[in-house]
């Protein structure tokens, strides 16, 4: 089943008197359970692809289909309820509140979905434990090491049960053990079926995903299965072996 369908989008920036063609005629589709990276230099446009797959930005020609969706021309509105619905972010920084503990954080998204207080705790905390943090429910993200916070962020975005998951240089932020700690999050969040996009510009990051997907001045420059996946757990016992 198609998930996400683009159909020759492309976004034009009006900058003054220049014209910067960000996305140029792009077309791809992904089906649901897939892992795909989006990799380029910069200015190559995939934070523009991520803004506009993540229901970000609108194109300015073509047409994107999200869960059977055309949402092309849908208005803010629109656009902000199928974000909190079907999409959910991780980045780079985190963006976690700094004053809320990593409950009231991953809560958060639950409140605009209209979920009652006790609901909204009773499934916030299960997925906290999901992602390896039931002990750190009331620690805010000034108490927890980067990779405890983006755990967090992961949280935070799997607690609609989004369609997507859409992390934008999710180890941006991070040293080589945590990202590949992170990576292996995310191998396991995508073996129970989620869709998953990552956003980033480092090869190695890019391997683990198992389809790649490269752009080079607003357009697709190649579009492969990654026969042969990197595997966080035994990178990560590399490096532990290593260190001793």
């Amino acid at each position: 089943m198609k998930i996400i369908e683009t159909d020759n989008i492309s976004k034009r920036y009006i900058m003054g008197t220049e014209i910067v063609d960000a996305l140029k005629s792009v077309s791809i589709s992904i089906d649901k359970g897939e892992y795909v990276a989006f990799m380029g230099p910069s200015g190559s446009g995939k934070s523009t692809l991520m803004n506009i797959i993540g229901c970000l930005d609108s194109p300015t020609g073509g047409s994107y289909t999200l869960n059977g969706k055309d949402v092309s021309d849908m208005s803010e509105n629109e656009l902000a309820e199928i974000r909190n619905k079907e999409i959910g972010f991780v980045f780079q920084t985190f963006n976690l509140l700094p004053r809320q503990s990593s409950l009231e954080n991953v809560a958060l998204p639950l409140i605009y979905a209209g979920f009652n207080k006790s609901a909204r705790t009773e499934r916030a905390q299960s997925v906290l434990e999901s992602v390896g943090l039931g002990d750190r429910s009331h620690h805010k993200p000034n108490e927890l090491s980067g990779g405890q916070r983006q755990r967090v962020a992961v949280a935070r975005a799997l607690v609609n049960n989004p369609s997507i998951l859409l992390a934008d240089e999710p180890t941006g932020n991070l040293d080589t053990k945590t990202s590949y700690e992170i990576m292996e999050l995310f191998e396991e969040i995508h073996t129970q079926g989620n869709t998953i996009i990552m956003v980033t510009h480092e090869e190695d990051i890019a391997q683990y995903a198992h389809r790649i997907i490269r752009l080079r001045d607003g357009l697709v420059e190649s579009d492969t299965r990654n026969e042969n996946p990197t595997n966080p757990r035994e990178m990560a016992a590399k490096l532990a072996a290593e260190k001793e």
